[in-house]
């Protein structure tokens, strides 16, 4: 039986990307949680819990890049060519992020507050510009024939920007049931008071998503309100509410790991749902992943490395996990 190799390549490409988000998602959102955190000692806390993991999670950031560069190169380029300013702007708020989380620690008692207040904004504007830039990848990018035919600022939307939202919002929810399973006392208390109203925003998030993009575009409501394919998708939804009812009863039952996996089951599934509507675009509405795929030696050769590579990642990234995975209490650290 012969394989579709590009149908693999979107695989993997579809795997790094919800592998960064969901990991350097509830990194980005510890960032944007430091606002409702004023005291120094719970915001070392608050950071300890991703300090031995942090660097690790950029490279699906990476491969994701790589891998839509290796196998898509016709999406490569129209994708970046349309996204190139929210992209920017993601890129040097994980910057100007990255270097407040290491300079903080050795930061000066009076100059503290300084990378504090550049932790939280290179959070926020990095996860409102992931979303900006997926809320226009959706929206649809300009294209003729095989080149991006947008202007520098065709990103910008009503849509991109409730999307920047949203993703701020699910960021934000991760980033405070992964605090919840990773703290105790006091700070895991104001946590579970965070965890609550976010849920609910998430699920709004998520139910307007749902309601405009087959409003506004109608290959997407066909693809979900026609049969057979209504019966087929309609356990997503029904599993979304399934996790909004079990992370908000897990809340309020000695809550540790299932708050934190009932988060990551509702980005799955929003991030499923997204896959669902566009498939097989790779450029939507109008180059499916056949038709920006590299020829196939190209496909095969790359393919090699990364299914070498993969395993490794996979491997280290589970390890680090696992060595880390205890309560992280005020006076510990890994700085």
């Amino acid at each position: 039986m012969d394989v579709d190799i590009t149908v693999i390549w979107a695989a993997i490409v579809f795997f790094g990307v919800f592998m960064y988000v969901v990991m350097d998602g509830f990194d980005l959102g510890i960032g944007m949680l430091y606002p409702f955190v004023p005291a120094r000692a719970d915001r070392d806390v608050m950071m300890n819990t991703v300090a031995p993991v942090w660097d690790g999670n950029e490279t699906w950031l990476v491969l994701g890049g790589a891998g839509l560069l290796a196998a898509f190169p016709v999406a490569y380029s129209i994708v970046l060519s349309g996204l190139y300013l929210p992209l920017i702007f993601m890129l040097l708020g994980l910057l100007f992020r990255g270097v407040a989380f290491e300079f903080r620690f050795k930061a000066r008692e009076r100059e503290r507050h300084v990378w504090d207040k550049a932790f939280i904004g290179g959070s926020l504007v990095a996860a409102f510009f992931q979303g900006v830039a997926l809320g226009a990848f959706l929206s649809g990018i300009p294209v003729s024939g095989r080149s991006f035919s947008g202007t520098a600022l065709g990103w910008l939307s009503p849509f991109a920007l409730a999307a920047g939202c949203g993703t701020m919002i699910a960021y934000t929810l991760l980033g405070a049931t992964w605090l919840v399973m990773k703290t105790d006392g006091p700070l895991q208390q104001r946590m579970l008071r965070l965890a609550r109203p976010l849920t609910f925003l998430m699920l709004a998030a998520i139910v307007t998503v749902s309601i405009w993009t087959p409003l506004r575009y109608p290959q997407v409501a066909e693809r979900w309100f026609s049969f057979p394919n209504m019966a087929l998708l309609a356990p997503v939804p029904a599993l979304v509410l399934l996790a909004v009812f079990l992370l908000l009863r897990s809340l309020s039952r000695n809550p540790h790991r299932l708050p934190f996996l009932m988060a990551l089951a509702l980005v799955f599934l929003a991030y499923a749902g997204m896959a669902i509507s566009i498939w097989p675009h790779i450029v939507p509405p109008y180059i499916t992943i056949w038709e920006a795929a590299a020829p196939p030696s190209s496909q095969r050769f790359a393919l090699v490395g990364t299914l070498c590579i993969l395993p490794f990642i996979l491997i280290y990234t589970a390890w680090s996990y696992f060595v880390f995975r205890g309560k992280v209490k005020a006076g510990e650290g890994y700085h």
